[in-house]
């Protein structure tokens, strides 16, 4: 019996179980979704920088992986000021990554191997050379000159004055969200880069043309989008236009999530009204995510209930930003286990009856895991990455793997600030260096949580740039390659890479895993993360040791010598020591209820 098949023969699956087809969960409830970042994963031409011909020449790598989908962060025509998240032309390739024709036999390759292809769809923002933004800075008469935010300064202020700017808005990546147009006297609203102006989704002409360009890519036969910071689309609008100050700033750009511009008063009606004119009739292929900062659960279960039609789940961002100091992102503290527990546990229970997770530990945007999370050390990366993929792929939701985390990828060893290439980190350093801040310490900051962590190239082989370029490439190879590398794990069964494989394989093939309740065991305690999976009479107890020293504890009642169903350990549970579990040590047994009673 196929593994869809098996999924479909289930009738006591819960309510939140998606909303597949005559009551049947949906398609991606069991399916893992593989983010690539084009830009660092593979370059075919030698010019340094990742392209679709490097990416189709990969996908054997990703079928052997066993995703599903296929999810691509942004390729579309660009002049890369934040590295193609500033489109210009919504419905060509940036030249850098290929041509349309390029990426017709990528869709074709990838469909053919049974994955989906998924597009990143950026509409809160264009970039400033997009011609709907030419046009719309042409002239204060222009008739685009509403598809974007212009606004004049503060009402009884010089326009270009320090302060005059019309909210108190800040940008996620350093000063103000409003950028002054001398021309005009208007400011024009910025959420991101200056080179990244934000549409005006009031308009209902700017809703009616994002929604012909995601129709124009569903009939080019993609298989949906994942939605980049699509909850910021509304903004908090008075009658007259107004847009209001924020919360005060605590060092981070957007305070508490309360900011102006966070799930606004018409987020709903928005998306809703998406779903009706481009999903609605196909959307049972197809799969949406919706990148939400600041989202709570209570919002989370309005966006993915399958009776709203609204998105299929959400990436929220609580658990990531749990290590932020008071000074944000860049000013770490230590992670206590006990708060990821709450966390990721709150979200369990919240979407257990309706809605959908989503599951990631690291992305384009986020550091890498296994040395945030886990530990890097040559003793513990291997143990720590496969402990770490363990519990991410048994809650319960559907989850991403981001380019290189299959292979156990660490951070980079970032030396000065030339080293890095992303804005957000760039302008952190330059705004904190002016503002006094002692370059050393910032430096650090960017160490640990700069997004360029994320995008150093993905480690190939252990050869000339990791096999990812015969060119010099856009940012520098992690020096690590010659022992972690794609070639090298895919040779080694007990391998991050390997593990990986036989946890997406898991979850294609026992349902509980996608389907099953969840319970947290053991919430307070500092090393152990340990939890509860069911389905009918199908039972799975994970545990983890998250910490690199050995840990004992009692298995719950009627798990004594229960199978191991999966480990992170070559040679299984230490015989007649089954409550033992060693440095990072993970594993998953499995029972049937009646087994257990008979026990």
């Amino acid at each position: 019996m196929s593994t869809r098949t098996q999924q479909q023969d289930i009738t006591a699956q819960r309510p939140g179980t998606g909303s597949g087809p005559g009551g049947t969960p949906a398609w991606w409830t069991d399916a893992v979704v593989y983010q690539i970042y084009p830009r660092s994963f593979a370059d075919s031409d030698g010019d340094g920088i990742g392209d679709l011909g490097g990416i189709i020449a990969h996908l054997d790598h990703l079928q052997e992986l066993g995703v599903d989908v296929v999810w691509l962060s942004p390729i579309y025509s660009s002049p890369q000021d934040d590295n193609g998240y500033d489109i210009s032309d919504y419905q060509d390739i940036d030249p850098v990554f290929g041509t349309l024709e390029q990426f017709d036999e990528l869709l074709g390759a990838v469909h053919a191997r049974g994955m989906k292809l998924v597009m990143d769809l950026v509409v809160n923002h264009t970039s400033d050379e997009h011609p709907w933004f030419v046009e719309s800075r042409s002239s204060p008469d222009s008739p685009k000159r509403d598809w974007y935010w212009w606004r004049a300064p503060r009402r009884g202020m010089e326009a270009g004055a320090p302060g005059a700017e019309p909210t108190n808005w800040q940008s996620a990546f350093s000063g103000s969200t409003w950028e002054y147009d001398e021309a005009s006297g208007e400011y024009y609203l910025h959420l991101f880069s200056r080179k990244q102006p934000d549409l005006n989704w009031e308009n209902p002409e700017v809703r009616q043309a994002v929604h012909a360009m995601m129709r124009w890519w569903l009939d080019r036969g993609v298989d949906g989008f994942r939605m980049d910071v699509i909850n910021m689309i509304s903004k908090d609008v008075a009658e007259d236009g107004h847009l209001h100050d924020g919360p005060p700033v605590d060092g981070t750009p957007w305070g508490d999530g309360s900011a102006s511009f966070l799930c606004g008063p018409r987020i709903h009606e928005f998306l809703q009204e998406m779903h009706r004119e481009v999903f609605a009739g196909r959307d049972a292929e197809l799969i949406t995510v919706g990148e939400m900062p600041g989202v709570t659960v209570e919002q989370a279960q309005l966006f993915t209930d399958p009776a709203r039609a609204e998105v299929d789940m959400v990436f929220q961002f609580e658990h990531v930003g749990l290590d932020h100091g008071p000074g944000g992102k860049f000013d770490p503290e230590p992670l206590r286990l006990t708060d990821l527990k709450a966390s990721l546990g709150r979200w369990q229970e919240g979407l257990e009856e309706v809605g959908w997770n989503s599951l990631y530990w690291n992305n384009h945007d986020q550091p890498r895991a296994v040395s945030r999370f886990g530990d890097d050390s040559p003793e513990h990366r291997v143990a720590s990455a496969t402990c770490l993929a363990t519990l991410l792929h048994l809650h319960r939701g559907t989850p991403y793997v981001y380019q290189g985390e299959e292979l156990g990828m660490t951070n980079a060893p970032f030396e000065t600030i030339e080293d890095f290439r992303d804005i957000e980190s760039v302008n952190h350093y330059r705004h904190a260096v002016a503002a006094g801040a002692d370059p050393a310490g910032v430096l650090r900051g960017l160490r640990w949580s700069s997004r360029d962590n994320a995008r150093t190239p993905v480690q190939w082989t252990a050869g000339a740039n990791a096999g990812f370029t015969t060119g010099t490439p856009w940012i520098a190879v992690n020096p690590n390659h010659d022992e972690v590398n794609a070639e090298t794990a895919r040779a080694e069964p007990h391998s991050v890479f390997h593990h990986y494989r036989r946890l997406i394989e898991l979850r294609h093939t026992e349902p509980v895993v996608a389907l099953g309740d969840f319970t947290m065991l053991a919430p307070h305690h500092e090393q152990l993360y340990a939890f509860t999976r069911r389905l009918g009479d199908v039972e799975l107890l994970v545990l983890a040791n998250v910490s690199g020293e050995e840990v004992r504890t009692d298995l719950p009642e009627g798990w004594a010598g229960a199978e191991l169903l999966i480990g992170n350990r070559p040679d299984g549970v230490v015989p007649g020591d089954e409550g033992l579990l060693r440095p990072w040590e993970a594993r998953v047994h499995r029972r049937t209820r009646g087994a257990a009673t008979q026990g």
